[in-house]
């Protein structure tokens, strides 16, 4: 008799079920409510679930023997990780399975919309013959535009070249070598919305990516360009897009996902250079079989003691390490926050040194939690401080952590570097006596900053030049917009100088715009901290 119990709470393949049911007896359970979750629950070692049922704290609490939940599939929101962690309790997703599926489904949307065979179908079926109407588009020879080149950006990828096209591609934590390995050209993401006459998305929805393709990045884009998204909604602004395909701005588009998720926009579904799908990427057999298999060979290894594949989370730290990362976390974020926004393009490198008090086993603890920083906000899968090295291994990454010798003024010191053909940009930080976190070295400059509110970095070609203060505050004022503390950096790199204004809030483009046209000023940025 099975000596284990495992709840499947939405339907898989049957070569998964096979798996499970060869050491476990496996009930499915698919569309219960919350409450009745929580009463199966009780007894079961084991969860698999897709993305029906929702496992909340409530369920995690009911939960007296369960090890692990199993995601068949990539996406945990679904699933409170935060809960299991608390309770010790495993989440595993499969990153993998449905990578093939959802890149060939966005080639299936490419040529559909290159040629208009959704349209074309239609017309035909009313007993139309319209040819001179649906004449369309060769892709040889035309530019792909990949946001997000990891493991399905780079199938869509391999799969474009096949077809002769050219390939640019926006990925901040792509090394070189992995893009040359698929022929992509790395560009910024205004770069590649100019060039591309096919832009394709596969990046993560996050805070960062919400709305990240707007009115203002659709304008960019080639009139007779096609958007292809098959990765969440939401990263496009479907108000903006519908004005743009409306007005004539874009020339198609082809959706696999709505911010509305299965209740998409009615105006978007209107519009006859709109093909949409709903949420087929990962849904072919062979895809469905490889999620199922490789959850439930997760739970397998689970059950019996071996580590799962991916892990998304793991319950327990030794309680040193973890009362050393908990007063680290807010340093290590705050590095990771200012190396985001600063980093070049295409990292290859990436180096944490520390000195003082992180000794070499809790360095590398740190180092995890600082690419889990600095990786989360631009890769599809969940990154956490299992699995961080082995996604920025992927990425073609080089992580490397080590000590350092004497710190000079500071007792305790974090070096952060990202490098990237040459370019090498050092964020260091530390902790004072009483835990405070301040950043004392950007980009070559010594500085003493509190990270809060909203950093506004600007480069200066002419540092001591008299009244820039005043005027940077005039534009500031007229706007309504406080400054916290502003600061000069020590030295000159490059012979510029380094201005730190904290402010209370997010400026818009036009007075960032207005900023950067102030006399000296040649580069800004800013980087937001909760």
């Amino acid at each position: 008799m099975n000596s284990y119990r495992v709840l499947v709470c939405d339907p898989i393949a049957p070569e998964g079920m096979a798996i499970l049911e060869s050491i476990a007896e496996v009930e499915l359970r698919p569309g219960l409510s919350e409450q009745q979750l929580a009463q199966a629950v009780v007894g079961a070692d084991g969860l698999v679930v897709r993305s029906g049922a929702e496992i909340t704290e409530r369920v995690i609490e009911a939960a007296d023997k369960l090890k692990i939940i199993a995601r068949a599939g990539v996406g945990v929101d679904n699933i409170d990780v935060p809960a299991a962690t608390r309770r010790g309790v495993l989440v595993v997703n499969c990153p993998t399975g449905n990578t093939v599926a959802t890149a060939e489904h966005t080639i299936a949307l490419l040529m559909a919309a290159a040629r208009n065979i959704p349209q074309a179908h239609a017309s035909l079926q009313a007993g139309k013959w319209e040819r001179k109407r649906f004449v369309g588009r060769q892709v040889t020879g035309k530019t792909l535009g990949i946001i997000g080149l990891g493991k399905i950006g780079s199938e869509v990828a391999r799969r474009a070249r096949g077809l002769g096209m050219k390939i640019v591609a926006h990925d901040p934590y792509i090394a070189p070598q992995h893009a040359d390995s698929l022929g992509a050209e790395m560009l910024s993401l205004e770069e590649v919305l100019q060039r591309a006459d096919f832009l394709t998305i596969h990046t993560a929805l996050t805070n960062e990516t919400a709305g990240m393709i707007g009115a203002e990045q659709l304008a960019l884009m080639k009139p007779q360009a096609v958007l292809i998204n098959c990765a969440r909604g939401g990263i496009v602004d479907e108000p903006a897009l519908v004005a743009a395909l409306t007005e004539g701005h874009l020339s198609a588009a082809a959706l696999d996902v709505f911010e509305g998720g299965s209740q998409p926009d009615p105006e978007l579904l209107a519009l006859d250079n709109v093909i949409v799908t709903p949420h087929l990427g990962a849904s072919t057999s062979e895809a469905q079989a490889n999620v199922a298999v490789d959850a439930a060979q997760q739970v397998v290894d689970a059950l019996e003691n071996r580590p799962p594949r991916w892990p998304v989370n793991m319950p327990t730290l030794p309680p040193e390490t973890l009362a050393m990362v908990r007063r680290y976390s807010p340093l290590i974020d705050s590095l990771a926050r200012v190396q985001h926004v600063l980093a070049p393009q295409s990292v290859a490198r990436i180096t944490v040194r520390g000195s003082g008090e992180p000794s070499a086993d809790r360095l590398e603890m740190l180092t995890r939690y600082f690419l889990v920083g600095l990786l989360s906000p631009v890769v599809e899968e969940p990154v956490n401080y299992v699995n961080a090295f082995a996604i920025a291994q992927d990425r073609g990454i080089e992580v490397v952590q080590s000590k350092m010798g004497d710190a000079g003024d500071y007792r305790n010191l974090l070096e952060t570097v990202t490098e990237a053909d040459g370019e090498r940009l050092v964020i260091s930080g530390t902790l004072a006596d009483d835990d405070q976190v301040r950043i004392v070295a950007v980009a070559g400059f010594e500085t003493d900053l509190v990270p809060g509110g909203v950093m506004l970095l600007i480069w200066n070609a002419e540092p001591e030049q008299p009244g820039f203060v005043g005027r940077l505050g005039t534009l500031l004022g007229d706007a309504e917009i406080s400054i916290q503390g502003l600061q000069v950096a020590q030295g000159e790199v490059r012979g510029e100088g380094l201005m730190v204004v904290q402010l209370t809030e997010h400026l818009a483009a036009n007075l960032l715009a207005q900023i950067r046209d102030l006399r000296g000023v040649t580069r800004t940025e800013l980087v937001e901290f909760d």
